[in-house]
């Protein structure tokens, strides 16, 4: 008898998991429908069935918070690391104007040609040096966000979400782009209706 009451519950919570793949499907189904049309396509009836049987643990969804609030430390990071710098170019250029008008004001009339000629000339090299360090940041900046998208990447092909890969083709990024909107639409719409259940 105890068998039987197994079974019994296996195949009820068998039935649910067939209920709840449906309903994310068609909500899936639904949600392609915004995309762009060469996106709709791209996106076939499998690859949607698989993305959904991805989701129904919830699993996929927790995964999907932790690596956006992971991403959003990393870009404040690189942004405060950004804003450091900018302030000591800034610094150093009014350090620089400083040190450039004492200098003028002492200088005797006939010898400010040539001290104007060397200031340009330091004013330049420390602008040439603040423009390398500039861009310098701004290729650290694009590695790491490169390297934060390969990460994503990796996890979610390891938590088997289908579409994803690491790859930095644009039109597979931009794909799977949106189907982290999906997901992330998904699980906007599990929220407010389990607020709207209590």
């Amino acid at each position: 008898m105890e068998r039987y009451a197994g079974a019994l519950e296996e195949s009820a919570d068998g039935t649910r998991q067939q209920e709840r793949h449906y309903q994310l499907l068609s909500a899936l189904q639904s949600l392609v429908k915004e995309l762009p049309s060469s996106f709709q396509q791209r996106l076939s009836y499998t690859t949607l069935s698989d993305l959904a049987l991805a989701l129904l643990d919830g699993t996929v969804f927790e995964i999907v918070q932790g690596l956006l609030e992971i991403q959003h430390l990393t870009e404040k990071s690189l942004y405060n690391q950004r804003l450091r710098l900018q302030n000591e170019h800034r610094v150093l250029r009014q350090a620089l104007r400083q040190k450039h008008l004492e200098a003028q004001q002492a200088c005797r009339s006939h010898n400010l040609p040539m001290l104007q000629a060397a200031q340009q000339r330091e004013l330049e090299a420390v602008e040439h040096r603040i423009r390398e360090e500039q861009q310098a940041m701004d290729r650290k900046i694009v590695l790491e966000l490169d390297r934060k998208v390969a990460d994503q990447q990796s996890t979610l092909e390891k938590a088997g979400v289908a579409g994803f890969y690491v790859t930095t083709n644009p039109q597979e990024l931009t794909l799977q782009m949106n189907l982290l909107e999906l997901i992330r639409k998904l699980q906007q719409r599990g929220c407010q209706a389990a607020k709207a259940a209590l």
